[in-house]
Order: structure tokens, then C-alpha cells, then sequence
């Protein structure tokens, strides 16, 4: 008998992501989905025949095995706490936690019950760049960057955009990933700068973000997430002692779950190479294949007690303490709520 999954929320990371990977892995049912709206509990049946449609909470965690938080970021500890208590994995997705000490006390809760979906690991560019630098292929690295940029002057719907109490806001909502990945490649930094900024008319979240990190191998990673960047800078760019590597554009998966596209379909998680440049040549490089499900595989293996939960949940923790104490320097330097 299969894992049933219960999914707290079908928006943009339920019905997008979490769903459709989660039913890609043998041995994991979406059996439940909550949520409030009519319109989104008819996709979810339509996407996931027999899947029970609930509007609490209570009635989300009485009937599966694994809870999955899709919901609006300020809601992920009380909907994953609830799913602690009775007794679930808990996956939750990022951020953890708006706060770095509700993060905490979530961790400390879940006592080994908890994971968070840093599915950016599982970028084939990150993957490729994490492959060549504990390769040793590119030397010592000096230099780490890393963008999640975009350009979107107008000001969309929906809370990521216009509700900070939600925990909306690009910090939160891409700097999660840029972090992890930098932490994971170069463990916890000695030292962080960040500038968290409010650039479009009548924003009220924060849309241009830069963060510095100096790590303790003394690497230096530059992380960007922007929404107002009309020139992109590359996806990545390492710079090391004998050579460099970089690559344009974002991981592919995304857009491809958005358009339908499912895991195992042809072409799936593949992008185009990136390059590798040496003192006397420059040459192609594959991209590895994104592979977002291999998240959900090790969730599979967790939930029946084969193996570790595929994100660390401390992990996540000390994500949110580099984005608060990134945060921290507009607030000393500027002033809090100076930041515009």
C-alpha cells in the first residue's frame, strides 16, 4: 500500500509542484488537498481522480501520511505543527517559516518529522556547478554567483506581491533558494551584507535584493533576486584559481510543470550546456538533468523510515537566520522601513 499525501493549499506550489511530483514517485498518492476555493478544488479533481477535497486543517491530517505546507508562507508552521501533532511527515514548503525563531521551534518540534522543499538542489545547473566544485575541476573557488532576476515593472496579484504580513516579498520568496544553494556548497558563512530594497511605485514588498556572503573557506558568494532587472546577468558564475564556469537561463523545470509537462516526459529537466573556461581554452558543458522528483523519492524513503529527510530541516533554519541577519544591515544602516 501506497503513502497518502494530504496537500495544504493547491495554488501555485500545490497544484504546480508539489502535487504533480509527488504523484510521480511509486508509492505516493495525492489522496487529500485543502483548500477553500470551489474553482481549485475542481482542479485538484480533475488532476487527481479520487482525491478527497477538505477545507480544514483537521480534516486534511485525519486520513494520510505525509503532510505537505503549500500554503501562504506565514501559515507554514501552524499547518505543519498540526501534522507533528498527529504524528505525519511534515514537508514544508520554503521558507520554513517567515521568522528564523519560528523556524526553530519548528524544527525542535518535528524531532525528525519535518523537511522543506529546497527543490533547487535538484537544479541540473546547480547540480552541474556543485558536480564541478567537489570535483575539484575548477580549482579553489574564489567567487560564487548566483541570480534569480527578472523584469516586471507592474506590480501582480496575488500575496507574494502585496502582502508582507503573508511573508511576500522576493527575500522570502527567492531568497530562500539562492541561500540554501550557496550554504550547501560552501557551509555557513563569517559574514553577511544585504541590501533589501522597494524600488516600484506602491510596492509593498520588498523587490530588489543583493546579498554578500563571505564563507568560511574564504569563497565569497554574490546572490541577486530582482524583479526589476531588464538585463539579466548568468544564472551562474563561478570564478576559481584554474577556471570558471557559467550558464544562462533558469533551471527549466518551472515553466515546464506550468505548461504541463510531468516528470519522465521527453526533454524534461533539459537545458541548454553552459561553459567552462580554462587560461588556454574554452568548451561546452551538459547541464545535468533537473530532477525535482528526486525529492520526492527520498520523502517516499523517509516516510517509511529508509534513510535521513532529504532537506535537513536546520538546514532551513540557518537559511532564515542569513536572510534576517541580511535584512538586519538595511535596517541598521537606513533605518527600518527606510528601504525604498
Amino acid at each position: 500500500m501506497g503513502l497518502r499525501v494530504g496537500i495544504a493549499g493547491y495554488g501555485l506550489a500545490g497544484a504546480v509542484f508539489h502535487a504533480p511530483l509527488a504523484e510521480a514517485v511509486d508509492g505516493l498518492e495525492v489522496a487529500a488537498v485543502m483548500t477553500r476555493s470551489p474553482e481549485r478544488g475542481e482542479q485538484a479533481r480533475a488532476a487527481h481522480p479520487g482525491v478527497r477535497i477538505v477545507e480544514s486543517v483537521d480534516d486534511l491530517v485525519a486520513d494520510v501520511d505525509v503532510l505537505v505546507v503549500a500554503s501562504p508562507n506565514a501559515s507554514h508552521v501552524a499547518i505543519a505543527l498540526a501534522g507533528v501533532e498527529h504524528g505525519l511527515h511534515v514537508v514544508v514548503d520554503k521558507p520554513m517559516a517567515v521568522t528564523a525563531a519560528d523556524a526553530r521551534r519548528l524544527a525542535q518540534a518535528g524531532d525528525g518529522r519535518v523537511t522543506v522543499f529546497h527543490n533547487r538542489r535538484w537544479d541540473g545547473d546547480y547540480l552541474t556547478v556543485r558536480r564541478l566544485v567537489e570535483e575539484g575541476a575548477l580549482g579553489r573557488v574564489t567567487r560564487f554567483e548566483s541570480r534569480f532576476e527578472r523584469f516586471r515593472p507592474a506590480i501582480k496579484t496575488g500575496w507574494r506581491e502585496s502582502d508582507v504580513a503573508l511573508g511576500g516579498g522576493v527575500l522570502l520568496d527567492l531568497g530562500p533558494h539562492l541561500v540554501d544553494q550557496a550554504l550547501h556548497l560552501f557551509g555557513r558563512p563569517v559574514s553577511v551584507y544585504g541590501e533589501v530594497l522597494t524600488r516600484r511605485q506602491d510596492a509593498l514588498v520588498d523587490d530588489d535584493v543583493f546579498i554578500a556572503l563571505e564563507h568560511e573557506g574564504g569563497e565569497i558568494s554574490h546572490l541577486w533576486a530582482n524583479a526589476v532587472a531588464p538585463l539579466h546577468g548568468p544564472r551562474f558564475r563561478v570564478s576559481a584559481l584554474t577556471g570558471g564556469f557559467a550558464c544562462d537561463g533558469l533551471d527549466p523545470q518551472e515553466p515546464q510543470l506550468r505548461d504541463g509537462m510531468r516528470p519522465g516526459d521527453d526533454g524534461f529537466g533539459a537545458a541548454p550546456p553552459g561553459r567552462l573556461v580554462r587560461e588556454d581554452r574554452e568548451e561546452a558543458v551538459a547541464l545535468e538533468r533537473g530532477d525535482y522528483v528526486a525529492f520526492y523519492r527520498r520523502v517516499r524513503g523517509w516516510a517509511a523510515g529508509d534513510g535521513p529527510p532529504p532537506v535537513d530541516p536546520w538546514d532551513a533554519v540557518r537559511v532564515l537566520e542569513v536572510l534576517e541577519q541580511a535584512r538586519a544591515v538595511v535596517s541598521r544602516d537606513r533605518g527600518v522601513g527606510e528601504a525604498r
